[in-house]
């Protein structure tokens, strides 16, 4: 089938990467003409285990290309998918301009009939919207036959940063959509190879032992309300498990050891159910506030969601004050930090737990060297005083506190010994509970965890 994919960030990127690799003829459509090029030259923009070589691959093949000419795209390819960005504005209402220009482009450019499907988190509602936008753009509303041009689709995303291209290929579900029965059809067409696990990749990987993906065929709201109250629902179990953490904290119990008590019980399920510093990323702060923020423009009430979001942006601050109970006055202290991407196996640093705690020490007078594998840069919104280490001994030498903020699997690995020569005070926290407490207390750290 002939795809376009309007917008080549995370989830157009992986999206029109993994649709190429399982046969279909792909186009990438981005206004940003410098990341046009290099992936047109192979080059991947972002860190995402196993995409650099399908898009090598996918490029060889001349499976999928890449462009900047939105026009042409739309008009040669027959299913459209939007992946363009929806930030969230200060009152966490997503912001749309981006998705109402390309809904106008797409319906002054309709030459045929096409799907147009919306991919990235979308507010709930939206689908209406595009298909209003189109049809006030479009200059016919339907074929001579009658049928209509064009058709919506919702086909939400369910992409786990650091495991993207594995959840393209043998995702739990199929979410679709659509008032159109014909869109509908098309759409599992598309989604066929996936459905059925027969398409190379698939059968190469050994980790795969389902025969077929589910497929829920919903309409457009029912779509696009999936999408958020799933992720909404992952954040509330990360949010509840640190509240009862810090109730762990106060009465002397482990988190740990209830944590799993809590997840062999099946009705609850033990992922996303670890305690640590908070959740991060582009999906879980933008979706819970979006899905508040309808339920208040709804008229419903957001008594949980609300909660989910103070009990995360808390927990950041539960390091500060951590740290204060162990150096005292904050000022003047050498602060090293492990790990700035919201969490391993990525670059992204959107929302990271990191940039909260970082800056606050900055701010409190403290010096803070941070070391991450894959980020040697300081971010856009990080204080640039912070010094970027070249590697986890830098980042600890002198150090009166170190502090462990996303799981990398290198951090299993260090030299704890060698850490605490480097450092002026063997002070850890371990914002993960990712270390063994009782080795480095026997090194002979002052190890904090969180509810442990």
């Amino acid at each position: 089938m002939k795809v376009c994919v309007i917008g080549v960030g995370y989830v157009g990127l992986v999206t029109g990467v993994c649709l190429a690799e399982v046969g279909h003829n792909v186009i990438c459509v981005d206004k940003e003409k410098s990341k046009i090029s290099s992936l047109s030259e192979g080059v991947c923009p972002i860190y995402e285990i196993g995409l650099k070589e399908l898009i090598k691959r996918n490029l060889n093949e001349k499976n999928i290309t890449f462009t900047s000419n939105l026009t042409e795209a739309i008009k040669s390819q027959d299913i459209i998918f939007i992946c363009v960005g929806t930030p969230p504005l200060p009152n966490g209402k997503p912001d749309l301009t981006a998705l109402d220009d390309v809904s106008k482009l797409i319906g002054s450019c309709l030459n045929g009939y096409k799907i147009i499907v919306n991919k990235s988190t979308v507010p709930i509602g939206t689908a209406k919207r595009v298909k209003k936008i189109i049809k006030e753009n479009a200059k016919e509303e339907s074929n001579k036959n009658g049928s209509p041009i064009f058709d919506i689709v919702s086909n939400p995303e369910f992409l786990k940063e650091g495991e993207a291209v594995n959840d393209a290929f043998f995702p739990e579900r199929i979410v679709i959509g659509s008032e159109s029965q014909k869109a509908i059809e098309i759409m599992k067409q598309l989604y066929k190879p996936i459905i059925n696990q027969d398409f190379d990749y698939a059968i190469k990987n050994s980790k795969n032992t389902r025969k077929k993906i589910p497929v829920i065929i919903t309409d457009s709201t029912s779509s696009e309300l999936i999408k958020y109250a799933s992720n909404a629902f992952l954040a509330t179990k990360i949010s509840f498990i640190n509240e009862v953490a810090n109730i762990c904290e106060r009465v002397g119990a482990n988190v740990v050891d209830v944590t799993y008590g809590m997840g062999l019980d099946s009705r609850i399920g033990s992922k996303y159910l670890k305690a640590g510093i908070g959740w991060g990323g582009s999906c879980f702060p933008k979706d819970v506030r979006a899905l508040a923020f309808t339920a208040e423009e709804y008229g419903a009430v957001a008594s949980i969601l609300n909660a989910v979001i103070q009990v995360n942006n808390y927990q950041r601050y539960r390091i500060i004050q951590k740290a204060m109970d162990i150096l005292g006055i904050i000022e003047d202290k050498i602060i090293g930090v492990l790990g700035i991407a919201f969490k391993p196996d990525t670059d992204d640093t959107r929302e990271a737990p990191s940039i909260t705690i970082i800056n606050k020490f900055l701010e409190l007078g403290a010096e803070v060297k941070a070391y991450d594998p894959v980020i040697k840069k300081c971010p856009e919104e990080m204080d640039d005083k912070v010094i970027i280490a070249k590697d986890v001994y830098e980042a600890v030498k002198n150090a009166d506190l170190l502090i462990l903020v996303t799981e990398w699997p290198e951090f299993s690995d260090i030299d704890f010994n060698k850490v605490k020569s480097e450092m002026k005070r063997p002070n850890i926290i371990d914002g993960r509970n990712m270390l063994d407490k009782k080795q480095l207390t026997e090194i002979g750290f002052n190890y904090r965890g969180i509810g442990i």
